[in-house]
């Protein structure tokens, strides 16, 4: 009874919820598909071996993927597969250990955050996009 109102707007929660989860990852992604260069020499910065290769993964992950979240298009699937890139960048991104002072805090934050992203995708893959979704369709 008591969360009656959420239930009864469960589509409508679900969809906030998706919007919610991608708009850090939509935004970010658009901000390095538009400033490619920028974004493959930031990966190799990182040492990551094939930068230009990298940054089309990441672009394509942030972006296209984000996108057809919002959209709930392969939802629970492409959920997942956000939950693994997630996971891995917080290891690759935001490796805290190895750092000191306050790049090692902002990384700590970054890193819990990319946690809890992670959880909440977990939980649309266990729920699903809901109603208002090109699933649905």
């Amino acid at each position: 009874m008591r969360y009656a109102l959420l239930e009864s707007r469960r589509n409508e929660v679900l969809l906030l919820a998706r919007i919610l989860l991608m708009v850090l990852f939509v935004l970010f992604g658009w901000n390095k598909l538009t400033d490619f260069h920028g974004t493959a020499a930031y990966m190799g910065a990182e040492g990551l071996p094939l930068p230009a290769v990298a940054a089309i993964v990441v672009i394509l992950m942030e972006f296209v993927v984000g996108l057809a979240i919002v959209l709930g298009f392969w939802t629970r699937p492409l959920a997942l597969l956000m939950v693994l890139y997630t996971l891995g960048t917080a290891l690759v991104g935001h490796h805290y250990w190895s750092m000191d002072g306050a790049e090692r805090m902002a990384n700590m934050i970054n890193f819990y955050k990319n946690l809890a992203i992670a959880g909440g995708l977990l939980l649309l893959c266990l729920t699903g996009p809901g109603r208002y979704s090109v699933d649905r369709r």
